[in-house]
């Protein structure tokens, strides 16, 4: 196994932490001998702690890659977990086969995709990415288990959206859809208010497969929370002139330095979100556009999170029931009130849940921001969002946390004990934790 050292941090201080690249069972299963702290670590695109675990030993799952079978005819494959997605696509799309669920970037492993249930823009029809999962191989300190939903369902779930707290996945079979050709059809449409949006968005559960909204957080008054509305269907072979089955495309740009600190500020993203407001059109039906376009636009850019600068940024996302949309109109009034900027706003609508004891999903709203590190109200503000988001019955999305209090952790995620008596049964010594968990008090004591 190759290692090298990884920077963990702690609720306290920062510990080293030892990383190493498993390529076997016997790999997984030495490094739980060791009775050291231990969590798996996918491609790191998580925004806060939850492939961290200070003084205790991260294990890469990079080695763990291989395709093992993939059928073309019923689109079952099953695969190392340790694929990404992009890899993943590359094999599949030319033979007309897309992923069930992808999340905004192609950069996250299968057992990623599985840890922190996934969520696309196309939650409200299919649900989230372990929905579509058959099968895992997993290694924990009892053994190892080859599980489906219907062998042991309470380990299959209290993995599915676990976080990586119940053991290194190893091997994951997916059923994937099918696609015609590597092209969408979009329709787009350029809203003034958030009530427009939100009603435009709702309509569209019954409409579209795919949809999703650019919020613009920084207006306010009879404009607040105006937005542009995607909407979209895979290209059939009979929609197109020349249609086409081709992998995604490979990133064309690259971000060559840290953008200086403060060139995000309210003014900068104000006349930002002017300008992308207005060049959008104000309606626009089947636009062709590339799976990559549609899907996956910040990976055509390399190195793009440097446009943020050193401080980097925060990703904030919520999701309350519709009983609770009044909660969306308010977070969004009062980050426009705040002057806090968000440089991206994202809306979407979701469906019914998995049964997953930690999956973030719930039938209604999403709101996911990207807040710019620096100004000195954000701490405050995040910790109003939070109370709104329990007031109104929701929680965060635990994939892109990096500061929630534990003490809010059971109200927005009820199953947690049922949770932990599943860890308990595979994990009794609690050997898989991270930084996350010690800072939620994920772990039963």
């Amino acid at each position: 196994m190759s290692k090298e050292l990884l920077t963990g941090w702690g609720r306290t201080a920062p510990a080293r932490a030892e990383r190493r690249s498993p390529s076997s069972v016997d790999d997984v299963q030495a490094a739980f001998a060791e009775r050291r702290p231990v969590i798996g670590r996918g491609l790191g695109r998580s925004y806060g702690d939850p492939a961290q675990v200070s003084g205790g030993l991260v294990l890469d799952n990079r080695a763990l890659s291989e395709v093992h079978h993939f059928d073309a005819t019923t689109g079952i494959i099953t695969a190392g977990a340790g694929l990404s997605l992009d890899d993943l696509l590359r094999i599949t799309m030319p033979a007309g086969w897309f992923v069930p669920v992808t999340p905004g970037t192609r950069q996250v492993t299968l057992a990623g995709a599985v840890a922190a249930d996934v969520h696309g823009k196309n939650h409200h029809v299919d649900g989230s990415f372990g929905q579509h999962v058959l099968r895992l191989t997993m290694v924990t300190p009892s053994g190892v288990f080859e599980i489906t939903p219907s062998s042991d369902p309470d380990l299959f779930w209290a993995t599915v959206g676990g976080m990586g707290l119940t053991g290194f996945i190893t091997q994951v079979t997916v059923q994937l859809i099918a696609i015609e050709t590597d092209k969408v059809l979009v329709d787009t449409r350029r809203l003034n208010s958030l009530d427009e949006v939100m009603r435009e968005l709702k309509e569209s559960d019954a409409t579209h497969r795919y949809s999703v909204a650019w919020v613009d957080c920084m207006t306010t008054g009879r404009h607040m929370g105006r937005g542009i509305i995607t909407r979209g269907e895979h290209a059939r072979v009979s929609d197109l002139d020349s249609p086409s089955l081709t992998g995604p495309s490979v990133a064309k740009l690259t971000v060559p330095f840290d953008a200086p600190s403060g060139l995000l500020n309210p003014l900068s993203i104000k006349i930002f979100n002017e300008a992308w407001f207005r060049v959008a059109p104000v309606h626009k039906d089947r636009q062709v556009q590339s799976i990559s376009t549609f899907f996956h636009p910040l990976d055509g850019i390399n190195d793009w999170n440097r446009l943020y600068g050193r401080r980097g940024f925060v990703q904030y996302q919520f999701a309350v029931p519709d009983s609770a949309s009044e909660m969306v109109v308010t977070a969004i009034d009062q980050l426009s009130a705040s002057k806090v900027p968000s440089f991206l706003a994202v809306l979407k609508r979701f469906g019914p849940g998995s049964p997953g004891h930690l999956s973030f999903p719930m039938a209604g709203w999403t709101l996911a921001l990207d807040l710019p590190v620096g100004p000195a109200a954000l701490p405050r503000v995040l910790d109003e969002l939070d109370e709104l988001v329990l007031g109104a019955g929701g929680r965060l999305y635990l994939a892109k946390d990096a500061r929630l209090d534990g003490r809010h952790l059971r109200a927005m995620y009820p199953r947690v004990d049922e949770f932990l008596s599943v860890k308990a049964r595979v994990d009794p010594e609690n050997l898989f934790t991270s930084d996350l968990a010690r800072r939620l008090d994920l772990i039963r004591k």
